[in-house]
């Protein structure tokens, strides 16, 4: 299948729409000029590769826009989706060649780049990259930590609904939204088929607890991937997630 040429962003740094929330987000002016000067942007289509678990990796870089899907194929071929990268995610090792997993374009994916040894001597003299690359490692450590439980311990509907829940916090925050008090909106960046794979669901299951989450009016559907939610705080209330701390009841 061809790939479709995509549309790359042509914009400063201070334009760009995860500039506060990316690698880049505590870097002074001048520090954001020196990432101007090492920076290019690479387009992928939906379903392409954008990199095979221990290819070398010349380049590190922030997802611009879209969602990539990681993925670990065991010996006897069996696949499991292990992660996401959503908008401002990080992708690669400054200090590593090669990746360890499948890296594809789940949607429609730009990202802005760096050589990796430019970028690696970079964070040695810019502390402002060096501590938000360990802000966003230690997020990203907690976010592992999140889809253990989720996987190990939840039930189906707890499963949809944390998905759900991730996906309304990273959108809200991208929009720079004060507060997740009102109703919010939304699209799904996966099909039915891959949040089961990635939640090791079947898709019946995956439509189901769906159609579940609507009759009971915490979501509603607009088309196949539109979602908004009345009230943050009642989908949050289905995720089983104990956020105060509280024994339960």
């Amino acid at each position: 299948m061809p790939n479709r040429p995509l549309t790359l962003p042509k914009q400063d740094c201070v334009d760009c729409p995860i500039r506060h929330k990316a690698v880049c987000a505590h870097c002074e002016p001048d520090e954001l000029s020196v990432l101007e000067e090492i920076k290019f942007y690479k387009g992928f289509s939906a379903g392409q590769p954008i990199v095979w678990a221990g290819d070398q990796m010349e380049f590190v870089g922030s997802v611009v826009s879209g969602v990539a899907s990681m993925t670990q194929t065991m010996e006897d071929g069996r696949r499991q989706m292990v992660g996401l990268l959503l908008p401002s995610d990080f992708l690669g090792r400054p200090n590593r060649e090669t990746v360890a997993y499948d890296v594809q374009a789940a949607t429609d994916v730009v990202l802005c780049c760096f050589r990796r040894n430019p970028f690696h001597q970079l964070i040695t003299t810019t502390p402002h990259i060096s501590q938000r690359l360990l802000e966003m490692t230690l997020d990203e450590l907690d976010a592992a930590r999140e889809w253990m439980l989720l996987l190990g311990r939840k039930t189906a509907r707890e499963k949809i609904a944390s998905f759900l829940t991730i996906i309304a916090r990273r959108d809200a925050s991208l929009k720079n939204m004060p507060s997740l008090g009102g109703p919010l909106t939304f699209d799904l960046p996966l099909t039915r088929e891959a949040m089961a794979d990635y939640m090791g669901l079947t898709i019946e299951t995956v439509s189901r607890q769906m159609t579940a989450l609507r009759k009971d009016s915490v979501i509603e559907l607009d088309g196949k991937r539109h979602i908004i939610v009345p009230d943050f705080e009642a989908l949050l209330a289905e995720t089983g997630d104990d956020d105060d701390g509280g024994l339960p009841a």
